[in-house]
């Protein structure tokens, strides 16, 4: 853990939260508990948690008011005089839980206010088509649309947030004669869409094409997508999802990991935070550090690419798009180029980002990015002393760590 003191000397007199996890014995091992210490207490409570095992997730210096000081948390505890001695065989040791950086806890969206299932599968939403565009250029792989919907006149109105997903149930029946099932994209407008007018709705949809005894099936919803004219109506449920929300924090950083139709979610990201009408008309205005790799196989597989130069080239001190193309890049060791290989490469760079409590990582795209993401994770942590097994599963504790793969 590393804990930042500033002008720390031997006449400090801060107080301390240490947030732990995993420390006393029955219920009080399964709660998180908060510890106020003295700074010239700090290092030894520390080392007296970790000698019981316990997991410390955050530590906050407590803030100073004018009438002297601020008054400690009501759940705060002190550390009990018996548990200091010597750690035992097995038992971690002062020095890993003094230089592991532990996440802090992060205050996301406040998951009562989202909107959720307004609209149900037995009575959806019928939206009509506005537009359905292609996002791939010449020499691409595959198809990609961007499709938006007209939402006016919902009772109630469909309304989401950044980061949702929502619900498409193509017309047609399957092979037993029954309604196809629904499908969920990812969201890739914010909530007042991409006119600003606050009752549409876009997606990124790539159409699924895969080969099955020497024939090329397609797939049904994504197809239907593909296809669909402006003008014809669709039914829609939802919104659905709170794992990938933002966080409300306007000094947050947000490091995106994305693949494909992945970047869906980030496009909604990036337009509220550097899209001038969003900036204008959502009171929220983003201050932090935004960084985005997205991984596509050819250049012209890059979706809304354009948007995300420019808005590296308006806020370069607030925005860095970092690319990985498989097929036109080489990593270091002479392979393709793939979005790991660039968490790989800015490994230092990220990590130190992630030890900032206000950092938030999101990743999304084909499930199959997950274990390469992993990989690099994993290396890069060992490469600084770290147990990513340990680290990332505390960092979705704190509500830091978003994955929504497929």
């Amino acid at each position: 853990m590393r804990v930042s003191t500033g002008r720390a000397n031997q006449s400090d007199s801060r107080m301390f939260n240490v947030v732990v996890e995993g420390y006393g014995i029955g219920q009080q091992r399964q709660a998180e508990r908060v510890f106020t210490v003295p700074f010239g207490q700090l290092q030894s409570t520390i080392q007296t948690i970790a000698r019981q095992g316990g997991v410390i997730t955050g530590v906050f210096a407590i803030d100073h008011a004018s009438d002297g000081g601020a008054a400690a948390p009501a759940a705060a505890e002190s550390v009990p005089a018996s548990a200091h001695g010597q750690a035992a065989p097995g038992q971690a040791s002062a020095e890993s839980a003094t230089t592991a950086p532990r996440p802090a806890v992060s205050h996301a969206t406040s998951h009562a206010a989202v909107p959720v299932n307004t609209y149900k599968p037995k009575s959806p939403f019928v939206g009509t088509v506005t537009e359905n565009y292609s996002l791939v250029g010449e020499g691409a792989i595959g198809r990609v649309n961007h499709i938006t919907f007209d939402l006016a006149g919902g009772d109630p109105q469909l309304e989401y947030i950044e980061g949702q997903s929502i619900g498409i149930i193509p017309d047609g029946t399957d092979a037993n004669g029954k309604p196809h099932k629904l499908r969920l994209y990812s969201i890739a407008s914010t909530r007042h869409g991409d006119n600003m007018a606050g009752h549409t709705v876009s997606l990124c949809v790539r159409q699924l094409q895969y080969e099955k005894d020497g024939e090329t099936i397609n797939g049904v919803c994504s197809t239907f997508l593909c296809d669909i004219e402006p003008g014809a109506k669709v039914k829609i449920t939802g919104p659905v999802g709170k794992e990938m929300l933002l966080p409300d924090d306007e000094e947050a950083n947000v490091i995106m990991l994305a693949t494909g139709t992945g970047i869906a979610p980030m496009r909604a990201y990036l337009r509220r935070m550097f899209e001038p009408a969003e900036r204008e008309k959502n009171g929220w205005n983003f201050r932090g550090k935004a960084w985005l790799f997205m991984g596509a196989p050819k250049t012209p597989n890059l979706l809304y690419d354009a948007d995300f130069e420019h808005y590296q080239s308006q806020f370069p001190d607030n925005f860095r798009y970092t690319k990985a193309i498989s097929r036109e890049q080489q990593n270091t060791r002479g392979g393709r180029m793939y979005i790991q290989d660039r968490v790989l490469e800015h490994a230092d760079e990220i990590f130190a980002m992630i030890e900032n409590p206000k950092t938030h990582v999101y990743m999304c795209g084909l499930k199959g990015m997950e274990p390469g993401i992993d990989e690099a994770m994993t290396t890069a942590a060992a490469a600084k002393g770290l147990n990513w097994s340990e680290l990332r599963p505390a960092l979705k504790k704190a509500e830091r760590w978003h994955v929504e793969t497929y």
